[in-house]
């Protein structure tokens, strides 16, 4: 079996935090937040990474990201357009939203040649959840079995608005369900959810969600673009314009036809992300703390802790 493979997703251009926050430094030295979930899974042992980005952005991914982690790891490219379809299916008119996390996968399959863990450009995820993804690769991947990492809800939020986390239900330790709710927020009364923007719904602070941070086997690459038809055809009559091919709802699938198991390893593990541009000043702090620790170097890739 190949060497696991780290797929990170950086196609979305950060429309709420006002810029392309996946190169916004967190930190004195310049580093971003992507910086540190490399220097994680450089540290869990993976050698390649692949890149998920857009075409227009592509020049200045690679020259602040891409250039900089040649030196470390195997790094590939591969391109989320909007007009990526499968045959005999075209944009509709007006379209410009990308298709989703799914679809990102599907995007980037033929550069995938191993077991492979997937995450979010703009979300700090931590070493621990790393290393539990990596060692679930090496050891226990295989095409009916799966894995995601299961951060608290708790630890997820924002106080700078809302949040869309997957929502999970696990049984003894595997996966049951997973929901996607677009609009999570810290409310008066604790943390709630709304599908309607009036009512609300209470979500327990201890609440099992995903940050995207999944692994599977490379067997599992045809689930993703296998089942993209189907969801065009099922979705692009209701909503044309905004609808999104969601990773979960491949999980989803695959859990409700019996044909395989997710386990989901849990961290506790703080998440850090920029959704809003208020939410800066906080990551930047909570880096500087970890670097304080020692949790980090003060300068990332000097080789003292890889």
């Amino acid at each position: 079996m190949n060497k696991p493979v780290l797929v990170v997703m950086a196609a979305g251009m950060g429309s709420r935090f006002g810029g392309l926050k996946q190169i916004t430094p967190v930190d004195a030295e310049g580093d971003i937040i992507m910086d540190f979930s490399l220097f994680d899974a450089k540290r869990a042992g993976f050698e390649k990474v692949v890149f998920i980005i857009k075409e227009a952005i592509a020049d200045t991914f690679i020259a602040n990201v891409g250039k900089r982690m040649e030196p470390y790891f195997d790094v590939r490219y591969a391109y989320q357009e909007v007009d990526k379809l499968p045959e005999g299916f075209s944009v509709p008119e007006g379209r410009v939203k990308p298709w989703g996390t799914a679809h990102a996968i599907a995007c980037a399959a033929e550069l995938i040649d191993g077991p492979f863990a997937v995450i979010n450009a703009d979300d700090f995820y931590g070493r621990d959840a790393f290393q539990r993804i990596y060692d679930f690769l090496t050891t226990e991947a295989a095409p009916d079995c799966s894995a995601m990492v299961g951060y608290r809800l708790e630890n997820t939020v924002t106080d700078n608005g809302s949040v869309a986390r997957g929502v999970c239900q696990v049984e003894n330790g595997l996966l049951t369900d997973i929901t996607e709710r677009t609009r999570i927020e810290k409310r008066p009364g604790g943390i709630a959810y709304t599908e309607d923007g009036e009512h609300w719904t209470p979500l327990g602070g201890d609440t099992l969600v995903s940050m995207n941070l999944w692994g599977f086997h490379q067997e599992l690459l045809h689930e993703f673009t296998g089942r993209f038809p189907a969801f065009l055809r099922e979705n692009l009559t209701k909503n044309p314009l905004k609808c999104e091919y969601y990773l979960p709802s491949v999980a989803n699938a695959q859990i409700a036809e019996g044909r395989g198991v997710i386990r989901v390893l849990p961290t506790a593990s703080v998440w850090h992300g920029v959704t809003y541009r208020e939410d800066l000043p906080d990551v930047q702090q909570a880096i500087s703390d970890m670097k304080a620790s020692g949790e980090y170097p003060h300068t990332l890739w000097d080789g003292s802790m890889v």
